[in-house]
């Protein structure tokens, strides 16, 4: 094993660490994105193409993986850059553009596993999900909760978030699926219907609240997950879920 993961032994197999080194992993988009792209190269994935027109955005500061220098720049450029820092050698490329119904086929050519980290303003989400879907793809869905991560894995031939509903999907439709899904098997998670609750009955228009501590939990999740896809090991998928929190 190379000197860069001999801590990783007894955990990750030798054979298992050059297996997930060239699998290529897309990051649509780099804000909890960012969090799960350094855990996932640290681990051992060295091949991520990261997609985000998005810039730095004082507000990202209390979660996301960079610094007040970082203000105003672009993400993925930004977030490239530091993951080439943590491992030169690793094949790292960025784009910084927005995904759109016009490039969306581009981008999602030749990768193995898609990490779909976009924001619901728009039907490029489950427009992404489809077309993964088709070319084969397993798609990760992160989602920060404050205190604790989600995580949702969608196959090739599985169901797909918008089976939920009839009406436009969004992060807060999945909450209240997982949160109703704990309930009905009589392990409700009181504090996270709380949140949905407050926030549904916020008088302004805000986007949720997130917290660091589940930018980093949900980064060690996906990177488990995708660790697990890429070797062939057993793993949920939608509709089950992971969830996992520090307020249980």
């Amino acid at each position: 094993m190379e000197a860069q993961y001999t801590r990783n032994r007894l955990y990750v197999h030798e054979e298992e660490q050059n297996r997930i080194k060239n699998i290529p992993i897309l990051l649509a988009g780099s804000g909890i994105g960012s969090n799960i792209a350094e855990c996932a190269l640290r681990f051992g994935f060295e091949n991520i193409t990261i997609v985000d027109g998005d810039t730095i955005e004082q507000s990202n500061l209390n979660r996301q993986n960079y610094t007040h220098k970082d203000i105003s720049t672009f993400k993925a450029e930004t977030l490239y850059n530091r993951l080439k820092d943590i491992n030169p050698r690793a094949n790292i490329q960025f784009r910084k553009e927005f995904i759109t119904h016009e490039n969306v086929h581009d981008i999602i050519e030749g990768h193995g596993i898609a990490i779909n980290a976009l924001d619901f303003t728009s039907d490029i989400p489950i427009v992404f999900d489809k077309i993964c879907q088709e070319k084969g793809l397993h798609i990760l869905h992160p989602y920060n909760l404050g205190w604790g991560g989600l995580v949702a894995v969608i196959t090739p031939t599985g169901l797909s978030l918008d089976s939920l509903t009839d009406e436009n999907f969004n992060e807060l439709k999945m909450v209240e699926y997982v949160a109703g899904y704990l309930r009905f098997w009589e392990r409700p998670n009181e504090w996270l219907e709380n949140i949905i609750h407050e926030y549904k009955t916020e008088q302004q228009n805000l986007p949720p609240p997130q917290l660091s501590i589940a930018s980093w939990i949900v980064a060690g999740m996906c990177t488990h997950v995708m660790f697990k896809i890429a070797t062939g090991k057993p793993f949920k998928t939608f509709p089950q879920f992971y969830i996992n929190a520090i307020s249980d």
